[in-house]
């Protein structure tokens, strides 16, 4: 399976924002992009005005960073949106939120989404009560994400659930239970986004994807 093996501060700094892909960190001193932002190489100071195309290409690797998706998990999403009657642009949001991934990292199960990417993939969670550890699944309206009842689970979230992660968006409700639960209350728009991707151009995104 492809995976990124990159410092992932180098992608901060290639897209000029914060991915947040470590967590916390990204918001010490600590920071990459806070201590140099310029794209990394030798030359990335000195590169020149992007192109129109240059621009859609960077709000596409925008979002597939953020989200930690690969450009074929990018484009197997994109192509369900675009067969959708809703906006493709909204519906494609909606979907990049619905990975189950996001979905354990907007709980507040986990430092970063890289860290629920592991939780998932470590056949740490459950969803309806059984073992999922694809963190690409789409989650649907009324799915239950639990936390496996075992101690090497239920201890990896109470650590991070104990520095008061931020209260989950709105269409997610996180149960003070113990192991740790949270529900899918409805599925999630574009207000819903990640208020750090939030405004991104999804129509530019549309624009390179059906090249």
């Amino acid at each position: 399976m492809a995976r990124q093996i990159d410092p992932v501060c180098k992608l901060c700094r290639r897209e000029g924002m914060k991915l947040y892909l470590k967590g916390s960190r990204c918001d010490s001193p600590k920071c990459a992009i806070e201590r140099r932002n310029s794209t990394p190489g030798m030359h990335g100071a000195k590169r020149s005005k992007l192109s129109e195309y240059g621009v859609r290409l960077r709000e596409k690797q925008k979002l597939k960073r953020f989200y930690g998706v690969l450009e074929a998990q990018f484009r197997r999403v994109f192509q369900i949106a675009s067969r959708s009657p809703a906006n493709t642009g909204e519906v494609l949001l909606s979907l990049m939120e619905r990975r189950l991934d996001n979905i354990v990292y907007r709980l507040g199960f986990a430092m970063s989404r890289r860290n629920a990417r592991q939780l998932v993939t470590h056949g740490h969670i459950l969803v309806n009560g059984h073992y999922v550890n694809i963190p690409s699944y789409i989650v649907r309206q009324g799915d239950v994400i639990t936390v496996k009842n075992r101690p090497a689970s239920r201890g990896q979230v109470r650590m991070v659930l104990q520095n008061n992660p931020p209260k989950p968006p709105d269409f997610l409700e996180r149960v003070a239970v113990d192991p740790p639960e949270g529900r899918v209350i409805r599925l999630p728009n574009r207000e819903d986004v990640d208020s750090n991707i939030k405004g991104i151009n999804e129509q530019l995104i549309i624009e390179i994807a059906t090249r």
